[in-house]
């Protein structure tokens, strides 16, 4: 047995110091002694380790020949060019990546698809998380009554229709443009009331049957998405205003308890769709005839500084469940969350930015969800945000945030999860299309630490949150 375990911590010796030959005379010894041995897994062993030996001498002969004065030449050379190599393997995959997106993402179809199918299937998977959007509605803005969402939805028609009387040049002659805005008019008409009266979904404040989807928004994204088409050359600002004006519209349909979050979503997807659709038509028809030369394609800069500032919607995943009191454990339920995120970027690779967000879920004790004790965390910080131009229309994006997190008070089951005041870590990916030069979709994923206090201890709970931004980029 001595002499099993000095071969072993020979073995272990020759192979900390990478010597090959004696590595494998060892082996050879070891070999030997265990082969006197008449237990079944000793002589199993033997062999393993026989063609242990046989494989060093094979594959180290290179390594033998390689003079003691070159080893730290020859390591130096090989770790700076399999560096040098997985880098450029990097880049190589990345550049293929952004090849493949921007291939898919060039034609008409698809870009009518990117712009606005992100916002139609969000709209599905906000369905099971409309009653959490409500009540953070209910809780914050439980008065609010105004009916400038009436005007807004036509604010940026309004805007089309003076530049274009001011004889401002625009993207399409009178009769072509009109032409698209009827077309457009009809496709959304037809699609938002076909819904409405076949899903008969109702409103948040009960007064009827026809809440899904939003006209007033799919009004609005539509006389947005028509104003950016026709002047969103001459200006940022113009499509940045037409599509604040337009999400301004969707968050007061669901402040003034006429929507769910789902029926804007569905109402927003419905007005890009429909629009793109009247243009793709009047272009069928009108071909090259009453179309000026501007072409919006050729604004977009693959190397431009990705600083934007986004309304975020996603639905939360807290993993795991935590101690509280005593043989209990809670667990948070899956909730709802919104942001809102912004950041400026020194180049196109790196910027600083920061979120604020409120998350609406309830809390479970063992394994019974206590419904009336929903709570809210409130985040606000900052940190570094990082992107990366895969092509000339999608960006892929990280970030690390710090954030100052608060509680509520809430009691459950005699047991105090207390109101505190703390640090939170979190990070992200996202991937975003930029439908239009200075308004993209992204989808995210985060996952962010944060900190409960329950009884005087501290804890960290780990959480995936996933879901769509709507940005705007300057």
């Amino acid at each position: 047995m001595f002499k099993l375990q000095k071969s072993f911590f020979l073995l272990y010796i020759l192979f900390f110091f990478k010597k090959s030959y004696n590595f494998a005379v060892a082996i050879l010894q070891l070999n030997k002694i265990l082969m006197k041995s008449k237990q079944k897994h000793t002589i199993y062993f033997s062999k393993i380790s026989l063609f242990i030996a046989i494989l060093t001498f094979i594959c180290n002969p290179v390594k033998a020949c390689i003079l003691p004065n070159d080893t730290i030449t020859y390591t130096h050379k090989n770790i700076s060019a399999d560096s040098l190599s997985t880098f450029n393997d990097t880049c190589n995959v990345l550049h293929k990546v952004g090849n493949v997106l921007e291939h898919i993402s060039n034609t008409r179809f698809h870009k009518i698809m990117y712009s606005s199918m992100p916002l139609i299937i969000n709209s599905f998977i906000a369905k099971g998380q409309d009653k959490h959007f409500r009540g953070l509605r209910n809780d914050y803005l439980p008065k609010f009554n105004r009916h400038l969402d009436d005007y807004t939805q036509y604010l940026p028609a309004a805007v089309l229709l003076g530049l274009k009387l001011g004889g401002e040049p625009s993207r399409s002659s009178w009769k072509r443009m009109l032409t698209s805005d009827l077309f457009a008019t009809a496709i959304m008409a037809s699609i938002v009331n076909s819904l409405k009266y076949t899903t008969s979904v109702e409103r948040p404040d009960g007064s009827n049957n026809k809440s899904y989807p939003s006209g007033h928004t799919a009004t609005a994204f539509m006389t947005a998405t028509m104003l950016t088409k026709e002047y969103g050359d001459r200006s940022p600002w113009i499509g940045i205003g037409a599509y604040t004006v337009a999400s301004a519209t969707g968050i007061m349909r669901m402040a003034n308890n006429k929507h769910w979050l789902s029926d804007v979503l569905m109402g927003a997807g419905i007005g890009i769709l429909s629009t793109e659709l009247g243009y793709y038509f009047a272009d069928l028809i009108f071909k090259s005839r009453g179309l000026n030369n501007v072409n919006n394609n050729n604004t977009f800069n693959r190397w431009q500084n990705p600083s934007f500032l986004s309304l975020n919607f996603q639905m939360s995943l807290p993993l795991g469940s935590y101690p509280i009191g005593i043989n209990s454990k809670f667990k948070v339920s899956s909730g709802c969350m919104s942001a809102l995120e912004g950041a400026y970027f020194f180049n196109p690779y790196i910027g600083v930015g920061g979120r604020f967000s409120v998350t609406r879920a309830s809390i479970i004790v063992d394994n019974t969800r206590a419904e009336n004790n929903a709570f809210d965390t409130w985040r606000l910080g900052g940190g570094v945000y990082f992107s990366y131009p895969l092509s000339v229309r999608w960006l892929v994006g990280s970030k690390l945030l710090v954030e100052r997190v608060r509680y509520p008070d809430l009691q459950n089951t005699n047991y105090l999860i207390d109101s505190q005041h703390s640090f939170s870590l979190g990070t992200g990916f996202s991937l975003t299309f930029k439908a239009h030069q200075h308004y993209g979709i992204r989808l995210l994923v985060d996952y962010d630490l944060l900190p409960y206090r329950t009884e005087g201890k501290q804890i960290r709970a780990h959480s995936l949150t996933f879901g769509t931004a709507f940005l705007i980029t300057f």
